[in-house]
């Protein structure tokens, strides 16, 4: 549909996106060690620590040598697996062009509790839809989709770069290309889409995101902001002032 590229929302309260960035270079990191040590070591780790359903709701049971760890904590380690390097990217770009903005409203632990939190909304709603379901699910596709949600509550009416159609680059308002995503990620789940996308767990993220903004940021932070301007006669004299009165702790 698109892919995003850079927003144009400055950072106010942080210096730098710790958290963003280390979820990034975590994603990253796992997925080389899985992929690296070979197909079956691959598939193993999908087994062992991939959010299987049919597990969870106990319709089935995994072989022992697959087992890594707790049954429950599969809830948040599906997320930081990929099936491939597009899979990957697609997840990881999302996450930079719109995780330092929602981490900046939040702060970096309420941040990095709001990603968790909706990772695990979206395995259990994708584990409500298909409770009996042996395919493992992995991707963060459904932490992400929070953060999009929380994105398009905050920002609505900043702008983003994006390329349409993989092709032609647009700057568009936020809200108009985060609501059409969310919106196709609805038409594709109740149009029982027979792909591997598992949309079920977008929307569990989508609707944590959505609810939980409110609560994780910070209470100086609106809701539904507009990007500030300064006027165009404003000396630069005043400019420097106002930043120096402002410093980013």
């Amino acid at each position: 549909m698109f892919i995003p590229l850079h927003d144009t929302n400055q950072l106010q309260y942080i210096r730098f996106p710790w958290v963003t960035i280390g979820l990034i270079a975590l994603n990253i990191l796992t997925y080389f060690t899985t992929t690296l040590g070979g197909e079956d070591f691959s598939n193993a780790a999908m087994l062992g620590l991939g959010f299987i359903p049919s597990i969870i709701y106990q319709h089935a049971e995994l072989a022992p040598q697959f087992i890594m760890i707790p049954e429950g904590w599969s809830y948040l380690t599906y997320s930081f697996l990929h099936l491939d390097i597009f899979h990957l990217g697609a997840n990881m770009l999302f996450l930079w062009v719109f995780g330092d903005n929602v981490e900046d409203a939040m702060g970096h632990w309420r941040f990095f509790t709001f990603y968790l939190l909706c990772a695990v909304a979206g395995a259990f709603v994708h584990g409500l839809v298909a409770p009996e379901s042996q395919a493992p699910l992995i991707g963060a596709s459904g932490a992400v989709a929070g953060v999009i949600a929380a994105y398009l509550l905050l920002y609505p009416r900043h702008k983003v770069w994006i390329l349409a159609f993989a092709r032609i680059p647009l700057r568009l308002l936020a809200w108009w290309v985060l609501t059409a995503w969310i919106s196709l990620q609805f038409i594709m789940f109740f149009g029982m889409s027979g792909d591997q996308i598992s949309w079920a767990c977008h929307i569990g993220g989508i609707l944590a995101g959505g609810a939980m903004v409110t609560v994780f940021k910070r209470r100086d932070v609106a809701l539904f902001s507009s990007p500030q301007t300064l006027p165009a006669d404003l000396p630069a004299t005043a400019i420097e002032t106002r930043h120096e009165e402002n410093p980013v702790p």
